[in-house]
């Protein structure tokens, strides 16, 4: 008989925990906005409980950041929980991780207490998360343009930049621009907490469809073709690695996290072969991947940049 506590009590503790730590961060984020400044600019940005221990009042501007991020979260993994209620696998509601991170949390996440019991299940509880995420996100992007402004002259530098447009958030502006041609472009913006919170929310769905170990894309590949991701698997995190040092270095912690044994697939049963709205599933999954990845996710944070070495500069 499962606890009680462990099944309702700690995914609501959670997630109570996680709307106060990012409605704490979107307050902050939503006066920078209103200051005309990018979301994060002093090191104070990152830790707002100081300016709010100072500014108390202040901390229900951070309700849009925050209802908008929690909700691309909670769809997400109740994607998955749905999907797995629907094959008569055993999951817990999602848990909401409350975090000291850019956006106050560190995700979202469910754990799954039985075999999953074919590819065909599988595929739905590797895909339907981050397509409920991703239209949710999507729809944040959208509302985040349309309340945000073009960044004032003066405007002071960021300290985190969020880079590499990933083809939503491209393919976004090109369609509202034909509504309102004043809508800036995202490398000219001052954002709006909405579009941060969406473009957060766009750069959790890519990681979680890296296509190797037990993440979602992972769970998508091997459905697809267990083979193909078992090779790919031991090869991603060098390729992460590498893509550590020239684009980003979170990459390289992914990689380290592909390599834990926890990340292993589990084996699936493999008699029936994957039914063809599936694989077109599949397909749906590979594409979202591409509409959300980025090599360079946050601007000059390689580990060549920390170490000061440019690798692109042609020598004099």
């Amino acid at each position: 008989m499962r606890s009680t506590f462990r099944e309702y009590g700690l995914p609501l503790l959670l997630l109570a925990a996680s709307a106060v730590t990012t409605t704490a961060n979107g307050a902050r984020f939503m006066q920078n906005f209103v200051q005309g400044m990018p979301p994060v600019v002093r090191d104070s940005d990152l830790w707002p409980w100081g300016w709010l221990a100072a500014h108390p009042e202040l901390f229900k501007t951070g309700w849009a950041f925050s209802v908008s991020l929690l909700g691309i979260l909670l769809l997400h993994e109740f994607g998955h929980y749905f999907a797995c209620r629907w094959h008569r696998i055993r999951a817990t509601l999602p848990w909401v991780l409350p975090a000291p991170t850019l956006s106050g949390t560190a995700g979202a996440i469910i754990q799954i207490g039985s075999r999953i019991p074919s590819l065909d299940a599988l595929m739905d509880v590797g895909v339907y998360g981050p397509l409920a995420g991703y239209v949710a996100s999507v729809l944040a992007v959208a509302v985040g343009f349309v309340l945000s402004y073009h960044a004032p002259a003066d405007a002071p530098i960021a300290l985190v930049r969020f880079g590499g447009e990933p083809l939503t958030i491209r393919i976004l502006h090109a369609l509202l621009v034909q509504w309102d041609p004043n809508i800036p472009d995202f490398e000219h913006i001052t954002p709006h907490p909405v579009l941060v919170a969406g473009w957060i929310g766009l750069f959790i769905t890519s990681l979680n469809l890296i296509p190797g170990g037990q993440l979602d894309g992972g769970h998508i590949l091997y459905a697809l073709s267990p083979k193909l991701h078992q090779r790919l698997t031991k090869i991603l995190p060098f390729l992460l690695f590498v893509a550590g040092t020239l684009f980003w270095v979170g990459w390289m912690l992914w990689g380290l996290f592909l390599m834990l044994p926890a990340m292993r697939h589990p084996k699936v049963p493999i008699e029936k072969e994957l039914h063809r709205g599936r694989i077109i599933l599949g397909i749906i999954g590979i594409v979202i991947f591409l509409l959300t990845f980025t090599l360079t996710p946050f601007y000059h944070n390689s580990l060549m940049n920390f170490l000061h070495i440019d690798p692109f500069r042609t020598a004099q």
